[in-house]
């Protein structure tokens, strides 16, 4: 938790310099579902890229803060998503831009919270909370951190159907 909030604490004043290099997008949510595949197994739940989006995208980012939202995302899509589910990452080509979006098929989330979702310390319920455990900091470094990149994040999500979790990046001049 203190971790947490110094990060957030240091990502809201700027003190955190972006270290950009240009990498492979698609790559790296290979390695984060590597990461996650136990937590992914144990709740049965399948971890895939998008058909038709499985393919080679650079970008221009911080690697490792970039790897740390990606862990953050798709580990919450293992944690709020229906057992025997789906985790699936899609890439799409924005011009300048390459859009992540991260989707499961899950609790959802009510209307009503999707405004204060990148908030610190915001839950949806409380009490579920304390079962999957978590500080309550995660979305909100998430967003600090896609706003260092001076992009965007944003969610929808419909109750009983999923969530969907989408962040572009600038795409690599270097391709």
């Amino acid at each position: 938790l203190v971790e947490d909030l110094n990060e957030i604490s240091q990502l809201e004043r700027g003190d955190i310099a972006l270290a950009l290099e240009t990498f492979d997008i698609n790559k790296l949510v290979k390695e984060v579902f590597e990461g996650a595949e136990v937590k992914a197994n144990n709740r049965n739940i399948t971890l895939t890229i998008k058909k038709g989006t499985d393919t080679s995208f650079s970008v221009l980012a911080d690697r490792e803060r970039i790897r740390q939202v990606l862990t953050n995302l798709i580990v919450n899509s293992i944690k709020y998503g229906k057992e025997n589910g789906e985790t699936t990452v899609g890439f799409y080509d924005m011009d300048e831009n390459i859009l992540v979006e991260i989707s499961d098929n899950g609790i959802g989330i009510e209307e009503e919270h999707l405004p204060r979702l990148f908030e610190r310390f915001y839950r949806i319920d409380k009490s579920r909370s304390r079962d999957v455990g978590g500080t309550g900091l995660g979305l909100a470094i998430v967003k600090h951190i896609i706003e260092a990149h001076k992009q965007t994040i944003n969610v929808r999500s419909t109750p009983g159907i999923g969530s969907t979790f989408g962040f572009t990046l600038l795409k690599s001049k270097d391709r």
